[in-house]
């Protein structure tokens, strides 16, 4: 309405006070301009609301119609508003949408699930068709088609794999077809393997054959069947039987009797195709001298392998070493068992002209591996590290006999001093053994520090072996100190002397001096053999942790040879009754008894030790006894509580006859 527009902007406040200033804020109006401006509103209040009322009497049309349209869309609103509360009211809508949409996912899953059986089953029926054309195949002799089809399944099944979880149970059974039809095509080429190798014990010739036969499937290849093992992975289990026979009746006899048996290598054929070939070990008439150098073994095993390479082979990289890998091992250890080990010189002056069986060796293995027989990356040079450890098993084998010699010279040991020998060691000049023959003297040594002279049993044999073990080269390099051999077999033997060590018996006092007198020997080896020694030891190898435990059990064996006596001698003065009323004749004879027991005793210690100890020893141990003796008699003496005149008398008579009878025993102790 632009009239109505015009009418409000023309009120302006500055033309209704006309003559006031209304630039000045602080200027108050006046009662009467007040009136005035209150009286010229109205009459613009009042044009303005006949404008108005003639605006819409002239657009009274207009206006109805606006109205009626509003109206209309009210209703129409309320209408909408009535469906929607009873929509609601009857069934959530978002329900149903929720439902519509489930079902749409759930006919999708069925479908996806649909079309993932269909295409499961069309899998299964294309490996039950693969395994039944293999069957087929295998049936009609076609062995490289049905090893090619039980391959690609293998792949497809994922044999061999781990299981997952949720797997259909039909792959479960897939294998297991699969196994079954696996085990089947593998028994039936073993069985043509077993077929086409074959050898006759009484012509020992091994045979060949190149068209093979089984049951109803004739004329098949021998090749054929190495195809279809090789296609399947079965190649070591196909070869194994062969190999086993070959090297039993083949590669056997010409490794021990390589010097009356040739090789002769010969074929057959039909309508010009070789149909076997034949390998025969013939008697040699030559009566051929030892095979020193291994070429008569090392030429024969070359023409069986080379026979093997080219006739069961046929020259397949692949297939010689399947067969290399099952029969190299055994052949090694035949040749090392029956060759290497008894050409090692038994003298090391010999060592030298093993050098020629070492070259032979080396051209034998390089010739094996120009085969493919032997792989150049594994261990396979077996032969020429035994032959090139010549040295090693040289000393090996010294050590195994000078050990047992040791050893056998420790148990043959009786520990009994011959008869004749003299019965003191001072009857012995200082500067050697007098009027002793052989026989005696080696019983007598002169230790090495002390320069004294002492009874053993024979060790000079014992510690020849011990001084031969240190003279080996490369002994060293192993840490093999004979030494510690020494002394497991002493300590067996004391296991042997047990019985003996736990008497009083001459048998554990030469144990003593055998264990000092090998104390002493060690550790002055040690320095004698100190500049044979490799440099890297010399400083270590003194046997100090070995020397000392031999001197540990001498004390040990004396000591528990003086404690029997000792505990002996207190038995026999405990029947003495603690000396008590020897007044009295049965007490006095019972005591005499128990005193000449004593020395007896003390005589009987005297006889067995004073021969065979070293005199410093031998007068400790016997002093030691005789202290324990004396202080227990004294000891029983004092504790008696009172004595009559003759009970005095008595115990004087029993001192002095023991004083008496043991006067040659203190003789001995004398220096």
């Amino acid at each position: 309405m632009p009239e109505i527009d015009a009418l409000f902007e023309s009120i302006n406040v500055h033309d209704l006070l006309a003559g006031h200033d209304l630039n000045d804020p602080t200027t108050p109006l006046s009662a009467p301009d007040l009136r005035l401006l209150v009286n010229r509103l109205e009459s613009h209040s009042l044009r303005i609301k006949s404008k108005v009322q003639s605006y819409l009497v002239s657009h009274h049309s207009e206006f109805s119609n606006l109205f009626s349209t509003c109206q209309d869309a009210v209703s129409r609103t309320r209408l909408i508003s009535d469906d929607v509360v009873n929509l609601i009211s009857v069934r959530s809508v978002d329900v149903e949408i929720r439902e519509v949409v489930d079902e749409i996912r759930e006919k999708s899953e069925e479908v996806r699930l649909k079309r993932e059986l269909v295409e499961l089953v069309s899998v299964v029926v294309g490996i039950c068709e693969v395994v039944k054309e293999a069957k087929e195949g295998l049936k009609r002799g076609r062995f490289r088609f049905a090893a090619e089809r039980i391959r690609e399944m293998k792949g497809v099944l994922r044999v061999g794999e781990e299981v997952e979880e949720g797997e259909p149970l039909v792959y479960v059974l897939l294998r297991k077809e699969w196994s079954c039809c696996f085990d089947e095509i593998q028994e039936v080429l073993a069985k043509f393997m077993e077929s086409a190798v074959c050898f006759e014990l009484e012509s020992c010739k091994l045979r060949i054959s190149y068209q093979l036969s089984v049951g109803e499937i004739t004329g098949i290849s021998l090749s054929t069947v190495l195809e279809a093992m090789e296609v399947i992975g079965m190649l070591d289990y196909g070869l194994a039987k062969a190999a086993d026979l070959i090297f039993k009746h083949v590669i056997t006899p010409a490794v021990i009797h390589a010097s009356t048996f040739n090789v002769v290598e010969d074929s057959c054929k039909t309508s010009g195709d070789v149909t076997e070939a034949v390998l025969k070990l013939e008697q040699s008439s030559d009566h051929k001298t030892e095979d020193v150098d291994g070429d008569a073994i090392y030429s024969g095993i070359l023409k069986i392998v080379k026979f093997i390479c080219s006739s069961l082979c046929f020259g397949n990289v692949t297939w010689i070493h399947s067969f290399g890998r099952l029969t190299w091992p055994r052949i090694s250890e035949l040749v090392i068992s029956k060759f290497l080990s008894k050409v090692v010189p038994e003298d090391a002056s010999k060592l030298a002209d093993f050098q020629k069986v070492i070259e032979r060796t080396s051209q034998f293995e390089t010739a094996l591996k120009e085969l493919s027989f032997i792989s150049p990356s594994d261990e396979e040079g077996r032969l020429s590290k035994y032959a090139e450890n010549v040295e090693v098993h040289f000393a090996s084998r010294k050590k195994i006999e000078i050990l047992a010699k040791a050893r056998s010279l420790l148990l043959q040991c009786n520990f009994t001093i011959p008869k004749g020998l003299a019965m003191r060691n001072a009857s012995f000049k200082s500067d050697g053994v007098e009027s002793i023959d052989e026989n005696l003297s080696k019983h007598i040594v002169r230790l090495l520090f002390t320069s004294e002279m002492m009874f053993v049993c024979p060790l000079q044999e014992l510690l020849q072996s011990f001084t031969m073990l240190l003279e080996i080269p490369y002994f060293y390099m192993k840490l093999l100190f004979p030494s510690r051999y020494l002394i497991s077999s002493l300590i067996t033997r004391n296991v042997k002397l047990e019985k003996q060590l736990n008497g009083i018996n001459q048998a554990a006092v030469l144990l003593h001096n055998d264990c000092l007198y090998l104390f002493e020997e060690i550790l002055g080896i040690a320095f004698e053999y100190r500049a044979s020694f490799p440099s890297s030891i010399k400083e270590y190898a003194v046997f100090a942790d070995v020397a000392p435990r031999f001197k540990l059990m001498a004390e040990e064996v004396l000591q528990r040879q003086v404690q029997l006596v000792v505990s002996s001698l207190q038995e026999v003065i405990d029947s003495a009754d603690g000396f008590q009323d020897t007044h009295q004749i049965k007490q006095f004879e019972s005591a005499k008894f128990s005193i000449e027991q004593v020395v007896f005793s003390l005589e009987k210690v005297h006889m067995i030790w004073e021969p065979v100890l070293r005199p410093k020893i031998y007068r400790h141990s016997m002093c030691l006894v005789l202290e324990s003796v004396f202080r227990r008699i004294t000891r029983d003496i004092l504790l008696l509580d009172d004595m009559a005149a003759d009970e005095t008398f008595q115990l004087q008579r029993l001192i002095h006859l023991m004083m008496e009878n043991i006067s040659s025993l203190l003789g001995s102790l004398m220096i």
